[in-house]
């Protein structure tokens, strides 16, 4: 019988776990836009560390591996920022990245301070910008970085009441 995937909120022994996943992850993304200096293969544990304690952090586990995360804010203004939603190669494709994304919306709209969703991408990922499209998000604005990316911000209000807490 196979293991199946929990969600949960990270802990501070996951801060390891979490780096190398991201920097997994996001090999693909620096080929696909031709830079291998993009802030998540950049960022350093003390700075993953500190996002454990200043936002909400999830993780998906298959039994001790931490196969998929999430993290999220929410602003004084309502705006709940969505970031650096990460799936194993081996995981993707089969659901889990659309059940990460609706855990991270329940946890931080079930406080109600959430007025919106946002979260951003390169305009060349496009299974990324599928995933968003399929769970209510638009595009909402674009921002050219360089001429290899343009940054795509998708947003979608919140539903009040709708975000009761599930992990």
């Amino acid at each position: 019988m196979g293991m199946s995937v929990t969600i949960s909120e990270a802990g501070g022994q996951d801060a390891e776990k979490i780096l190398k996943l991201q920097y997994l992850c996001y090999q693909s993304e620096a080929e696909l836009y031709g830079d291998y200096s993009i802030e998540p293969l950049t960022q350093t544990l003390d700075s993953i560390t500190a996002e454990l304690t200043t936002g909400s952090v999830l993780v998906a586990r298959l039994g001790d591996e931490v196969v998929a995360s999430v993290r999220g804010t929410v602003d004084p203004d309502g705006t709940a920022r969505i970031n650096k939603l990460i799936v194993h190669p081996r995981m993707q494709r089969h659901g889990l990245g659309g059940r990460l994304l609706e855990a991270i919306e329940h946890r931080l709209g079930a406080g109600g301070t959430a007025k919106c969703f946002q979260l951003f991408t390169g305009h060349r990922s496009e299974q990324n910008l599928q995933l968003y499209r399929k769970h209510g998000y638009a595009a909402v604005n674009t921002r050219h970085v360089n001429e290899r990316l343009t940054l795509v911000t998708l947003a979608k209000e919140a539903v009040a009441g709708a975000y009761a807490a599930k992990v």
